[in-house]
Formats: C-alpha cells, structure tokens, sequence
C-alpha cells in the first residue's frame, strides 16, 4: 500500500468510507456464506452416505465450478455498469434497466451449453481418466444438481441490480432462509424421510434445484413489489434485443468471466488430478476446499463491494473516492482472511471432522484433509488480496489485463508448480495444494501491483 497515497485523507475520511463499505459488504458476506452454506450442507449429507459418494459429488461439483465461474464472472459486469449509470445519474433508470435485460440475455445464453455439459457428465468424467464407478455416480448427481443453473443464473441477475442499489439485505434475507430449507428438502430426498423415496445422490441434487428455484422466486418478487425497485420496470418487455448493450456487457464481463473461470478452472483441475491419486485424495480435497471456500465468501462479498464503491466514485470522476474505496476494502480483507488462517492452522482436524466421522474408516481421508487445510491456511491472506484487487480493478472497468494475469498466474504458475511437485517429486496431493497457494500469491501480487499504477496507467478518470 502507498502511503503517501492513503496519507492524504483524514481519520473521518477513513471512518466514513469503512461505515459505508461495511453497510454494503456485511450483508453481501452474510449472503455469499449462506449460498456457500447451501453446497456445503450437500457435502456434509453425502458425507453420511460415504466417502465414496463424497468423492463423486466432489468430481460432480468440480465439473461445474469453472462453467459456473465464467458465467458469474460474466454477469458480474453488470454491478459496475449500473453502479456508474447510478454515479453519472444522467438517465440512470433507462441505463440501469438495459443493462439488467441484457444480463438476463447473457444468462440465458450461458445456460444452455452448461446443461449439455453436465447432461454429459458421466462421459466426461470418464474421459478425464476417474474411475468408472465415480464417473458413474458423479453423473446421476448432477442429472439432478444441473437444474439449478437456470435459477442460479437468474438469482445473480438480480442480485447485482440489488448490490450496486446497496441494498443487499434482500439477499441476506432469502440467501438465509434457503439454507434450512435446503438441509431439509435434501435430506428428506437423500434418505427418504417425510414419505419421499430415498434417492440417494442424485437427491441432494434434486434438492439443491427446488431451493435455488424457490429463492430466484422470491427474489424476483421483492423486485417487483418494493417500491425503490419497481420504479425500474427491470422485466419489462426483457425479450427485447439491445445489441450495443449486451456487447458492452460481453465486452466488460468476458474478460472478468474469464477471469473467475480460470481461478474455478484450476481448482477443478486439481480435483480431478486428485483423482489420479483414489478417492480419498479426492474426498479430503473436497472437505478441505469446502472450508476455504467459505472463508473465502467474506473477501469476495469484500471485492464485490470494492466493485461498487470503486465504480461509483469513477462515475462521479472523483479519483480520490477511487483510492479511498479500494484500499479500505484491501484492509479489511487481509485483517479477516489473517484470523481465518489462524484458525485453519490451530485447528485443522475439528474442521474437517465437521465434514466425516472421525472413524477408522475415515483416517485416510481426514488425515490428507488436515494436511491439505495446513497449506489453505498458508494461502488466506493472498486468496483474499487477488479477489478484493479484482474487485477494486473492476470498478475502474478494467478487466482485461486481470484477465491475463489470472491466466497465467493460476494455470503457469499454479497448476505447473503443482503438478511438478506432485508427480516429478512425487509430493502428490499436497503438492497440488503448494501449487494453487502459489498461483494465488502470484495473482495476488500482480492485481495490486496493476492497482497501485493506476494513474499512471490511465485507468482513473479526469477529475469533475
């Protein structure tokens, strides 16, 4: 951090920016755990089936996350566009409005190709080298689990209409309420209880999909009765085309998509190279990628809010609040993500024995998840740095060299140091985790060193 930079602003310079960061990000963090809480309660229900069927959601779930990522990462484009409409406030409505229909477009057009894919699953799987009977199993989860993307899609759509009006309490709200229902509709279709049949693993995914469905529904109903938000007439006539919109949307979020698809991507690498090693590298990979994943929530809820702070000052032209944002959600990150590892690394074994009885027959599997843990615990503070200077980035509408920086960092760096450790040193799953820690550092390193250049690379705008 500059400190001449962040020098300039006084005590309540700093006291006003945090209050107002917070009230944006706290819900947002409340939410993306609740969401992260969602999956991880699956986990935690096919854990009680088995490490087996833990292993085979975990390959199920990796096949999706890339897809996943790039779409959200795609779609998140429409958090800064709107945010900036809100700051220039010329005609905000009508641009507020054109970029929600056309995000709804883009989701739309995302969604098809990403079923086909996991219609496919099982094929897939195989073809990737897992074992016949994970492929298989892995397959029959997602013909369930795939019906969540429409309505995951959609819930995104409007939840960044939500953020960049920073009035996220919605999302709190319902994201809260889905992860009760979420345990209960899973369980009871994971074990046939309430009278459903016991489905086993494809339950958990049939589950997932009436929940996601039920909150896109409830969300959409807020829209449309709240009084701040219906005076944006977001669904109205929404099948209408506006090309130059929906290129500038592309424009702005493919590179962010890509972006967030390539973290996602080289995590879901590492899974299904976990794989070459059995199941229970894959289980344990799976449990300890479940826990930093959720601490992981609070520095992306962090870059979200960065994102719409950064990208109303920008609209304003006020380099100044640029600064002040960005730095203010850096700060907070690295204080949080620094507590995070602490726990990780105090106690590694009682979280991941949240995930599986600590039985013999599980000792395989819990002790890689503790060693793995060790190595996220190395990794929080830079996790967090690489997603909050994204998010800062974002905000200034710069997207496509993070962009560069992602790929190479996570799949050069990451991936290339990770499969030398694993396989030429014969390190194997741990050498995976050394690698992606690596890889996020990297990225870590160079978002904020881009961020810290931003003048001089004419990222900022020309002062009002």
């Amino acid at each position: 951090m500059n400190r001449a930079e962040t020098m300039q602003f006084s005590k309540s310079d700093w006291r006003n920016e945090l209050r107002a960061t917070l009230a944006l990000a706290w819900p947002l963090m409340l939410a993306n755990l609740t969401m992260q809480l969602i999956q991880a309660t699956d986990v935690i229900l096919l854990g009680w089936l088995g490490a087996k069927e833990l292993a085979a959601a975990a390959l199920a779930l990796s096949l999706s996350f890339g897809m996943i990522l790039f779409a959200m990462g795609v779609l998140t484009a429409s958090s800064p566009m709107i945010a900036s409409a809100l700051g220039e406030r010329s005609n905000a409505v009508r641009d507020v409005r054109r970029t929600f229909r056309q995000s709804l477009w883009a989701a739309a057009m995302m969604t098809v190709p990403t079923l086909i894919v996991l219609w496919n699953a099982e094929r897939v799987i195989l073809a990737l080298g897992q074992e016949p009977e994970l492929a298989r199993l892995a397959g029959r989860f997602l013909r369930g689990y795939m019906w969540v993307i429409p309505s995951w899609m959609l819930f995104q759509c409007m939840r960044n209409f939500v953020s960049a009006l920073e009035r996220p309490g919605w999302i709190l709200v319902i994201s809260t309420a889905g992860i009760p229902l979420n345990a209960l509709v899973s369980w009871a279709l994971i074990f046939g209880h309430f009278g459903m049949p016991r489905l086993g693993i494809i339950g958990g995914g049939i589950g997932s999909a009436i929940v996601w469905a039920a909150m896109a529904l409830a969300l959409a109903t807020v829209i449309l009765t709240d009084r701040k938000f219906r005076r944006f007439h977001l669904f109205g006539r929404f099948w209408r085309a506006d090309w130059p919109r929906f290129r500038a949307l592309f424009r702005l979020g493919g590179p962010i998509g890509l972006t967030m698809g390539f973290e996602g991507g080289v995590f879901s690498a590492a899974a299904y190279l976990m794989g070459l090693f059995g199941a229970p590298s894959v289980a344990a990979h799976q449990i300890a990628l479940q826990i930093a994943a959720t601490t992981f929530m609070v520095p992306l809820a962090l870059g979200q809010a960065a994102t719409v702070r950064v990208g109303l000052a920008y609209g304003r032209r006020d380099p100044d609040g640029v600064s002040l944002a960005g730095w203010t959600a850096f700060v907070l990150s690295t204080v949080f993500m620094m507590v995070m590892a602490t726990l990780m690394y105090a106690f590694p074994r009682d979280l991941i024995t949240l995930f599986l009885d600590d039985t013999p027959a599980n000792a395989a599997v819990i002790s890689l998840g503790v060693s793995f843990l060790f190595v996220a615990a190395l990794f929080q503070i830079v996790d967090g740095a690489q997603v909050v200077g994204a998010g800062m980035l974002r905000g200034l509408h710069d997207t496509r060299v993070p962009m560069i920086f992602a790929l190479f960092g996570y799949w050069a760096i990451g991936l290339g140091v990770g499969v030398a450790l694993a396989f030429a040193l014969d390190w194997r799953g741990i050498g995976i985790w050394f690698g992606l820690a690596a890889g996020l550092g990297v990225v870590a390193a160079l978002m904020l060193w881009r961020w810290s250049r931003r003048d001089r690379l004419g990222l900022l705008p020309a002062t009002a």
